[in-house]
């Protein structure tokens, strides 16, 4: 695969100023929307862009190859290096649907329309290179100054993390029963102009098919086109409910690398929703990022991906996303690195020997990761494993995904509870001994190592040999008020900067002098909190937010002071990264020491109450499993 990494901002205003059409943009324009190009690679056969994404965003092939085609195969055209398609080119003025796969190994340059339909206004000359393309009322209310001068990669139309997924259907579904004829369902998407349709009876989804499925498992096979569709269905695909807000349809997508979710309501499919339903909103995407991830076909092209991930926290940050929607997205990021280097290495060492799961410990586990994590993971190995005939295959697996992972930016975890350390890679058996001499012998080292264990998910592989683990180890610690009072007891190590009267202290002296630390004197105290409750009402929760909401509901403490946590966690984790996005503005390296001469008095003032919350709720903590232990 080609490697990505070279085409920097520098080197892509230098191709523009030479392109016979991105010229036009002058020697501002260049520099200004060279800092907005979404450089990723295309494998060979992969889809580039197709008919509902085409006028979208703007493409340019910068290395390798394209096929444009028709949909029904009656044309094909080959567009070599520098070609631009998509969002009001000429091409785009073709009569049919077209879409664009990739004949060899590309990398690609892709600008979202919002990005380039304003410059309409400041060039009016565009409009000849550009014809299907003109100002929106957006653009028009803006006037030219959006385009200069905003954070690299921002999206001004960002709602998604409040928004339904409901509200972005545009159509009702178009649902065809089981026995329909392929040659019926490819001719009702092309008369209905959609890229896909659900299978299903009476309002029950059995399963759906992608213009992407026509190609590969009816065209390319040379499959009988008269069989019914159901043949070549994705069968009881992943959905979404209506409600659910439209980040958790992009997150989806981006974790599983699929582009076609069905939206349910009460059980009934009400409609279908799509990558480029969620990039009209939100431009910047994870998904295309994701999507760029899973595409790539060594560690060198991860590692040039990895090169956008604090850009796209940058852009979270630009926007006004929460902590809370921000931390999901940012792990799906890392959930994708981590498949794809699984993916890689199996395909290097072969087909695991045994079935396994990679799990995810700490932040990632609990989604809640920054542009700035280090790894915390295991590997749960089906109770088959031996060691002597197995234990090769996974050390090597292990190891190169670890590696692959701190050459992608998230740094060997210092403490070593990676999956390459011989100990965090284990059958299921010894994870059961693990948790069972935690729970029942909470001697110091044990309480330092729940607080990474307990908060596991899985994230690629088997998910089935962590869940059977995690509801026992729940029943074990479920109103288990002498471990409970340990967990307690080590979760008060953690304090939030409060002195004798209530006001913020800093650090005295050392390296830090003068600040505060958010990460282990705001963020983990309410972390702590969070597990303990979870860990004492028996809650499968895992992120924060979520763990904090379901102890709320179930009363292990009062819903008010389960919302005021929330809040606090929010506002600490902004800081935070406000913080470390003004640090790497600054090319400084993100860490989580905050001077608070640096905030507002407002912000000084939310600051101290949000410490105060999280001090109170330790001392009523304190006070209901500690008191008299001794």
């Amino acid at each position: 695969m080609m490697d990505i990494k070279t085409w920097n901002s520098v080197r892509l205003a230098e191709r523009m100023r030479g392109h016979r059409v991105l010229s036009q943009f002058g020697s501002e324009g260049c520099r200004a929307l060279a800092e907005q190009w979404e450089v990723g690679s295309a494998a060979a056969d992969d889809l580039v862009l197709d008919a509902d994404t085409w006028d979208r965003q703007l493409c340019w092939l910068l290395e390798g190859e394209l096929t444009l085609a028709l949909d029904d195969g009656a044309a094909t055209v080959a567009l070599p290096a520098d070609e631009l398609i998509g969002a009001g080119t000429m091409a785009g003025r073709l009569e049919g649907r077209w879409s664009a796969t990739a004949a060899r190994p590309c990398v690609l340059a892709r600008l979202p329309v919002a990005r380039l339909s304003p410059w309409l206004r400041k060039l009016p000359g565009l409009q000849f290179h550009f014809p299907g393309l003109t100002p929106t009322a957006d653009d028009e209310a803006a006037g030219s100054h959006p385009v200069l001068g905003e954070v690299p990669g921002s999206d001004l139309h960002l709602s998604l993390v409040t928004r339904a997924v409901g509200s972005l259907v545009r159509r009702a579904p178009v649902l065809l029963a089981p026995e329909t004829p392929i040659r019926e369902a490819a001719r009702r998407m092309s008369e209905q102009r959609i890229s896909s349709v659900l299978i299903g009876q009476q309002d029950h989804l059995f399963g759906l098919i992608t213009d992407r499925d026509l190609r590969s498992r009816v065209v390319a096979q040379g499959l009988d086109i008269e069989r019914p569709v159901m043949d070549i269905a994705t069968l009881a695909p992943m959905c979404i409910a209506t409600s659910a807000p439209a980040f958790h349809a992009m997150l989806l997508m981006a974790r599983h690398n699929i582009h076609h979710v069905p939206v349910m309501d009460d059980g009934k499919v009400v409609g279908m929703v799509t990558t480029s339903d969620l990039t009209e909103h939100y431009s910047t995407s994870a998904v295309y990022l994701a999507r760029s991830i899973h595409s790539q076909e060594s560690l060198e092209g991860l590692v040039g991906c990895a090169g956008k991930v604090r850009d796209l926290q940058r852009s979270l940050a630009a926007a006004g996303a929460t902590a809370y929607s921000s931390g999901h997205i940012m792990t799906a990021i890392t959930d994708a690195f981590t498949s794809r280097l699984l993916q890689l290495g199996e395909r290097q060492y072969g087909p695991p020997p045994v079935d396994y799961c990679w799990v995810a410990a700490g932040s990632q586990a609990r989604q809640e990761q920054t542009a700035k994590s280090d790894q915390d993971n295991c590997m749960v190995l089906d109770n088959a494993y031996d060691e002597a005939t197995h234990g090769a295959y996974f050390a090597s697996l292990s190891r190169f995904v670890c590696d692959g992972l701190d050459a992608c930016g998230y740094v060997h975890c210092p403490g070593e509870m990676m999956a390459m350390t011989d100990k965090w890679r284990q059958p299921q058996r010894r994870w059961h001994e693990y948790f069972h001499r935690w729970v029942d012998e909470p001697e110091p080292m044990a309480l330092m190592l729940t607080c990474v264990f307990f908060d596991l998910r899985a994230v690629y592989g088997r998910a089935e040999l962590l869940e059977d683990l995690r509801r026992e180890v729940l029943q074990r610690t479920q109103g288990n008020r002498i471990f409970l009072a340990y967990m307690v007891s080590n979760a008060l190590g953690h304090t939030p900067p409060l002195g004798m009267f209530g006001q913020i202290s800093t650090a005295r002296s050392g390296e830090h002098r003068g600040t505060i630390d958010l990460k282990h004197n705001g963020i983990v105290p309410v972390v702590d909190l969070a597990r303990v409750y979870a860990l004492a009402g028996g809650h499968p929760a895992v992120n924060t937010h979520d763990r904090l909401e379901s102890a709320g509901a179930s009363r292990e403490v009062s819903e008010q002071a389960a919302h005021d946590l929330r809040d606090a966690l929010e506002f600490l984790s902004t800081l935070r990264i406000q913080h470390q996005m003004r640090q790497i503005d600054q090319g400084r390296a993100p860490d989580n020491f905050l001077d608070p001469d640096t905030l507002s008095s407002f912000e000084r003032r939310r600051l101290k109450d949000a410490f105060g919350v999280v001090q109170k709720l330790q001392q009523v903590l304190s006070q209901r499993y500690t008191a008299g232990r001794f």
